[in-house]
């Protein structure tokens, strides 16, 4: 695996995970909560988010297959959904950029940061496309694994120091940083449908 795809997989997820996404909601839904408690917020929110888009890892090609999917489709319908969530990042409507709210009586670690913020539809279709079997070895599936590891670490330490992080960038500051993640993943998207066209006409 060469230094360029390492670099694409990265920023491919750090588009659809969206650390910054994940520490504005993080400032939202644990506003109320005792300073104490969040740092095992932030950490049981990161490890089901990362459970869960590990299995995905492991045992997406798995359940494609035994729904005969082929993954150029997939990747095809992927490719067109993280276009659409990315041109929503960039014009700032739509789900992508609207912060789901804390439901009473609910987990907030689990519902909205660990699922649908870090473990999101996006996320979850970039880890299933990056690990295709018929595309990249076990040991670069291993390689992919770890960046996911490294995003997913650096979105717990972002939790970690959210209220200081958010007074130093503000609003505007996030705003300005997700309409450049949606321009870079409108761009990885456009790679990833062109790539499975050309593979389901050869």
């Amino acid at each position: 695996m060469n230094f360029e795809l390492l670099f694409g997989e990265f920023l491919l997820l750090i588009a659809t995970i969206d650390p910054i996404g994940t520490l504005s909601i993080f400032v939202g839904v644990t506003g109320k909560s005792p300073k104490e408690d969040r740092p095992r917020i932030a950490l049981k929110a990161t490890l089901i988010g990362g459970a869960v888009l590990l299995a995905f890892l492991v045992l997406g090609q798995f359940i494609l297959g035994a729904l005969d999917i082929r993954l150029e489709s997939f990747q095809l319908a992927g490719g067109l959904i993280l276009f659409l969530l990315g041109l929503q990042m960039v014009f700032g409507v739509g789900p992508a950029v609207e912060a789901p709210k804390a439901e009473a009586g609910h987990d907030v670690a689990v519902f909205p940061l660990a699922l649908p913020s870090i473990a999101s539809p996006g996320s979850i279709l970039a880890v299933v496309i990056l690990t295709d079997n018929h595309r990249f070895t076990m040991l670069e599936q291993a390689v992919t694994a770890v960046v996911l590891v490294v995003v997913l670490g650096l979105t717990y330490v972002l939790m970690l120091a959210a209220n200081p992080i958010h007074r130093l960038i503000g609003d505007t500051g996030g705003m300005i940083i997700v309409k450049v993640m949606g321009l870079l993943l409108c761009a990885l998207a456009t790679e990833n449908c062109v790539e499975a066209v050309q593979q389901l006409w050869s």
